[in-house]
């Protein structure tokens, strides 16, 4: 089933950090851009970290009045807040430990969602919605009997602001994972499900000549190189080795279907087509190598980069990838409960898999690395969650070229 795609924008600010505080925040539809429902309201004597917040819960509320079962991207531009929010960073503030719970509390009751930072520049709607809340209470600041003395000097603009409040938090290398605290609705530490999981081995294509000269390569159909049939022969040995699979799967592509031909063999199982494993469109990208694309379509490539809802002209965005291969995860955790499953699938399809698996935000895509004919392993549950068990596992490869 295809999610209903909702953007949230939200932002919060404080004059006098703390000061008067007020927070705006807005809903998309992710397909034209309007914009569905505005929140804004003003927050009394606090600091900007706390109005970012109150933006983000009315957003959170004004999304699912929208529409509960929408898949969400939301979109900051406190840091703070989005590594929170993926849970990369503890709530240490007492204040901001309430509202933290509540929003994480609406984010996990929605199927599918994201945290992304943004610029400034690119928040300016919520961050009027913001201004326009403190404006109309602006003059009663005087008449607030827990306003800060000298406040109003500390910090008149907002970029000041967030740069005090992220002050105040200890920097990312200090962070302390969560261990105790919640996190999306899930306690840490504890068992991710009572359910049995659907156990996925997912296999990367082996070698073609785009891979070789590092090509963009998604509806294109190159066949695997020599090495890439070697490697792929290395890996039907691997999994065989291992035993255990109930059934594969693969992309229609030449070389997925390829590489899981030859595991089929091994294993004596034939491997079902599943359009929804396929690798991303790269639209005009397709053919060319990063630096053709930088020459011919540097605006679009910087586009691209820069907001994973944007797609190739032409082609897909990694907002639509994601959404597809999340549908087919889901699908199989239900109807194979209890079974090994290999998926034989591109770079785009499995990194999507392990980002969301760890609740990473979308630009750990453009970090995590996964070799070709690698092996990574997830558990997917039918309530949700998923596991990442192992990941780009090239033991099977040692020795080739």
């Amino acid at each position: 089933m295809t999610l209903r795609r909702l953007i949230v924008e939200a932002d919060g600010g404080s004059r006098g950090n703390p000061g008067p505080a007020g927070f705006g925040a807005l809903v998309r539809d992710a397909e034209t851009g309007s914009i569905l429902a505005r929140r804004n309201g003003f927050v009394g004597v606090a600091t900007n970290n706390v109005a970012e917040y109150r933006g983000l819960i009315a957003g959170l509320q004004a999304a699912a009045s929208l529409d509960a079962n929408a898949a969400i991207d939301v979109r900051l531009d406190s840091k703070l807040l989005v590594e929170q929010m993926s849970g990369r960073w503890q709530v240490k503030h007492p204040d901001m430990r309430p509202l933290a719970r509540e929003a994480s509390g609406l984010a996990s009751a929605f199927p599918r969602i994201t945290f992304t930072w943004i610029p400034r520049a690119q928040n300016t709607e919520a961050d009027k919605l913001a201004n326009e809340a403190m404006d109309a209470r602006r003059s009663t600041y005087d008449e607030l009997d827990d306003a800060p003395p000298d406040a109003t000097w500390l910090a008149e603009d907002e970029e000041t602001a967030h740069a005090i409040d992220e002050a105040l938090e200890p920097p990312l290398e200090e962070q302390v994972p969560l261990a105790e605290e919640t996190r999306g609705g899930r306690p840490g530490w504890r068992p991710i499900s009572d359910l049995e999981p659907a156990r996925l081995i997912l296999l990367r294509h082996a070698q073609t000549v785009h891979s070789v000269d590092l090509r963009f390569s998604g509806t294109s159909d190159p066949v695997l190189t020599e090495l890439g049939q070697q490697q792929a022969a290395r890996a039907a040995r691997r999994v065989a080795a291992a035993g255990g699979i109930d059934a594969i799967i693969t992309s229609p592509r030449l070389r997925t279907r390829a590489t899981a031909d030859l595991v089929g063999r091994a294993l004596g199982l034939t491997p079902t087509v599943d359009e929804a494993w396929r690798e991303c469109d790269f639209g005009v990208f397709e053919g060319l190598t990063y630096a053709e694309v930088s020459e011919r379509y540097p605006a679009e490539l910087a586009a691209w980069l820069a907001d994973p809802a944007v797609p190739p002209p032409g082609g897909e965005s990694f907002v639509e990838v994601t959404e597809r291969v999340a549908a087919a995860q889901e699908n199989l955790a239900k109807s194979a409960a209890g079974q090994r499953v290999l998926v034989v699938s591109h770079v785009t399809p499995i990194k999507v898999l392990g980002r969301l698996a760890v609740g990473a935000p979308h630009a750990a895509m453009h970090v995590l690395h996964l070799d070709l004919a690698s092996i990574s392993r997830l558990d997917v549950y039918a309530d949700g969650p998923a596991l990442l068990r192992g990941w780009n596992d090239t033991a099977h490869l040692d020795g080739l070229a």
